[in-house]
Formats: C-alpha cells, structure tokens, sequence
C-alpha cells in the first residue's frame, strides 16, 4: 500500500445506528488500526428533510461505547474538516460545473411532471423508464438545446439539475477487494443526477469530491452501495482522480429465512438491533451487553479469521483482521450466539467489577432492607456467575442471600414435604445451633455425618433442606449458602418454613 491508509464511516442523521452501520465502522476502524492508518467519522447530513435531532450525538455516543474512537470528525479536526457535508456545501458547486466545462457533465430542465409523464408512458408499455444515452436528445436538457437556451433558461432561473453523462457502448472493468473482478456495460447506467438546482448535492458527487478531499484510500462500506460502485468509478475517471479501492460487506441477514436484518426482527423475537436505546427500542448497552462482547460478536458477522477461535480481544481483532477473510455472502444473525458471547465475557471479568455492577441493580430492591458489604456481594457473584448471561440475571439468582423467602416452589414442595420432614429439618436446625464453625466445609461434614448415623437416605434431607434454605430447588453448593447467610440465618429460615408448611 503506496498511499497512507484512510478510511472513513459516513452515516447520514437520520435516526439511530443500526448495528450493520456499527458493524461497518468497525470493519472500517480496524482496518485502519492494523495498518497504522486514520479512521475518520464523516456526517452525510445533505439530506436535511430526513434529519433527525439527536442522531448525530447519537451515533458519536454509540462509536464511542463500543470503543471505537475516531481519529478525525466532528469536533476532532485532522487537517481535513468540516466533517458535516452541510458545512461542506459551498464545495459541490464547483466541481459539479468543472465536470459540466469537461463534457462529462450537463444540465437538465425536465419538469417532474414531464418525467412522470415518461415513466407512465413507458410502464404502459411494459418498459422501465431509465435517463440516458437512448432518449437524452429527446429530452429538455444542455445536449439537446443550443447553448444560448440553455444560458437563457439558467439567467432566468429555471430549475435544474446537473446529470452525468455516462459513456456509451463501453465495458467498465471494477475491481473489489471483497468480490472480485466485476465488469459492466455502461448502456445500462442511467444518467444520475449529481446536483440540484437548490444548491445541494446528491450522495453520490458529494460522496466522491469528499473522499477526493479527505484522501481516503480505501472505501469500506455494505453490499447496499454495490449498484453505484460503477458511477463513482466513472465520477473519478471523469475528474481524473486517483480512484480508493473498493470492498463491499456482506448484509446481516435476519436470523430466520432471508432478508436483512431489521428493526422489526428484533420487535418479534426480543433483541435489539440498535447499540443504544432509540425511543422506545432498548439498545445492546441498556439489555446488559458489553460493549467488548458486543464488539466480538459483530466482528465474527461476516468475517472469519481463519481458525477455531471465536473470543478476540480488541487488540487481538486490530491484529488478524483482513479484508480477503470477510465473506461475500450475507451473516446470519443469530441472537442466541450473542448471549453466548455475553456469557463468555461475563465469565472473564473479576468479581470485583461485577459486584459493583450487581451493586447497582439492588438499589432500590423490594424487601432488601440494606445492601450487604461488597465483600459479601463479590462472593455471592463468584457463586452464581457461571448461570448468568448478563449482570441483570444476578437477582434472579441469588436473592436468597439477601432476603428470606416469602414463597416455596409448589410443584418442589409436593415432591419434597413428606410426613417426616418437619421432623427431620427440626432435628437439623437443633444440629445447626451446636455448630461454632460454621464454615461450608464444616457445616456439609458435620451434616453428612449425622445422616449417616440416623441412617437417612440423603433425598430425605437435602431437598427439602434446600427448599426452605432457597425458596426453590436452585442454586449453587447448598452449604456454601449457608455459609454465607449464617447460622441464625439458616436456623430462622429451617423453623419458618416449618412453621409455613
């Protein structure tokens, strides 16, 4: 690579961030990353009928949970700014009539009506109407009028347009990193229109002289684009500029048939597709993922790194990813595989900075009088992790290390409460209260003995013991819940539950 590596992610503001857009960013930074390049955030904001407050702050905020910073933007200038394109506007202009003085481009007067008119007129006819090089003679526009009507209609300020003028009768060889060779025959192009009469540019002229400017070397964006690869091709050789190199993702497929991934499969089947909550859809960060799992996941959605390995870290991904391992065929979306990375991460972080966010979610508990030492939350944490896909799980598992319970499971308590219970758990709360240490170790030998000599079978005992420790036949080592709850703790629940039952 002769050209320093540039690249840019350029959504436009127009709502929240997909994680398809997320997960072309992504693509995008770590591309730049591994070959000490420059990552830049480029707002497409020309559109200012779809602009959307907030989705500006929105799409930074997101980049930047997912710890995928960017080097140049809004607010971070790198020589190349503005990086809004409304502040770029007094821009367009003038490339959009260099490219008319060159003959590479031409305006056009055709009322909306007239090309309405056209359209019908061809469907009739079972034909698709298409603006180019078979009709543009017949049509009201800079090639079939004389240039003094043409500089009449402009003085008098009629509305227009400009459209490139796609050559004819030529096969235009493209090349993407991702698909391969792809050939086109430039007849079946239309004549896209690249600037409007109101000042503003269309995507495509205003895509291209922004790149040109930013000197982007490579353009890393979804499949989506892959139609208007041959125009911007054409836009650069028209200029007479050095073309980046092209590579077009893969789309993110929903998770059942085919089709991309939308707004409404995570409606139906209850997940998000956004990384940040967007009104009334919950985002990645607020359902309890973290943003380094999130990151791992969306990285394996169409990339592949050519081994078993499915966990990387963020230093990890910088260093093997590779555009040549991203697949051409769309990513299946699968939401189980997402908790499953959650689950991995969640697993790998220290207890301690779990306990702190498990702190944060008894705050304000029904029933829970006071938060316990962190202390003893880290070690309720160590026990019950391995259950939990996200942080939010933790109650769910473990309130009865915070408060007795108020309820037994009924379908456990009809199997486990025979005649002789009460009379058995009695004999182990007296049993409990002769035990001066009351350690997990000590308490399980002390009663396993016991069992022993009363020549009980252990069903007799330990369900139902659970039962009344837990509320429900779950969790983990009963004696190391014990342990934690404490001696007067586990006798008061034995004799309540008896006296419940």
């Amino acid at each position: 690579m002769s050209r320093k590596v540039r690249v840019r992610f350029a959504p436009s503001p127009t709502g929240p961030l997909h994680i398809g857009g997320v997960r072309t960013a992504l693509f995008n930074y770590l591309f730049a990353k591994k070959h000490n390049g420059d990552f830049v955030l480029r707002i497409e904001d020309t559109d200012q009928n779809r602009y959307v407050e907030g989705a500006e702050q929105y799409i930074v905020e997101a980049l930047n949970w997912c710890n995928i910073p960017f080097d140049e933007g809004p607010g971070k200038d790198g020589g190349f700014g503005p990086y809004r394109q409304s502040e770029r506007k007094h821009l367009y202009k003038r490339y959009a009539e260099e490219l008319i003085t060159k003959g590479k481009a031409y305006y056009a007067f055709d009322t909306s009506e007239k090309l309405d008119f056209h359209r019908k007129d061809h469907e009739a006819k079972g034909k698709t109407f298409i603006y180019n090089w078979h009709n543009r003679l017949k049509l009201e526009n800079s090639l079939s009028l004389t240039k003094e009507e043409t500089q009449t209609k402009l003085d008098a300020g009629h509305d227009y347009v400009v459209r490139f003028l796609t050559p004819q009768d030529q096969k235009l060889k493209l090349n993407d990193i991702i698909r391969g060779k792809i050939e086109i025959d430039t007849n079946i192009l239309d004549d896209k229109v690249l600037f409007k009469s109101d000042g503003m540019p269309t995507y495509h002229l205003a895509n291209i002289v922004d790149d040109h400017l930013m000197e982007i070397s490579h353009v890393i964006r979804g499949e989506e684009w892959l139609p208007s690869l041959a125009l911007h091709q054409l836009l650069y050789d028209a200029f007479e500029w050095q073309a980046p190199l092209f590579a077009h993702l893969p789309l993110i497929m929903k998770p059942v048939g085919k089709g991309k991934l939308s707004k409404r499969d995570g409606e139906k089947m209850g997940f998000p597709v956004f990384p940040l909550t967007w009104n009334d859809s919950i985002g990645y960060r607020e359902a309890g993922y973290f943003p380094d799992a999130t990151i791992n996941f969306l990285a394996m959605l169409g990339w592949n790194p050519g081994t078993e390995q499915e966990l990387f870290s963020m230093e990890e991904l910088k260093q093997d990813f590779s555009l040549d391992r991203v697949h051409k065929s769309g990513a299946r979306f699968d939401p189980d595989k997402t908790k499953w990375y959650n689950h991995q991460y969640l697993q790998s972080k220290p207890n301690s900075e779990l306990a702190k966010l498990f702190m944060g979610e008894l705050e304000g508990k029904d029933g829970l009088e006071s938060i316990p030492t962190e202390q003893f939350i880290e070690k309720v944490v160590e026990l019950i992790k391995e259950r939990a896909n996200f942080v939010s799980d933790f109650w769910g598992l473990s309130d009865y290390f915070f408060k007795t319970p108020e309820l037994y499971d009924e379908k456990a308590m009809r199997k486990q409460w025979k005649e002789d219970t009460p009379d058995i758990l009695n004999a182990v709360a007296q049993l409990l209260e002769g035990i001066d240490d009351f350690s997990s170790q000590n308490i399980e030998t002390i009663i396993k003995d016991w069992i022993g000599k009363q020549e009980l079978s252990f069903g007799k005992v330990m369900p139902p013991l659970r039962l009344v420790i837990v509320g429900a036949m779950k969790g983990p080592h009963l004696f190391d819940i014990m342990d934690m709850i404490g001696a007067e703790e586990s006798i008061s629940r034995i004799k309540k539950a008896i006296s419940t039952l």
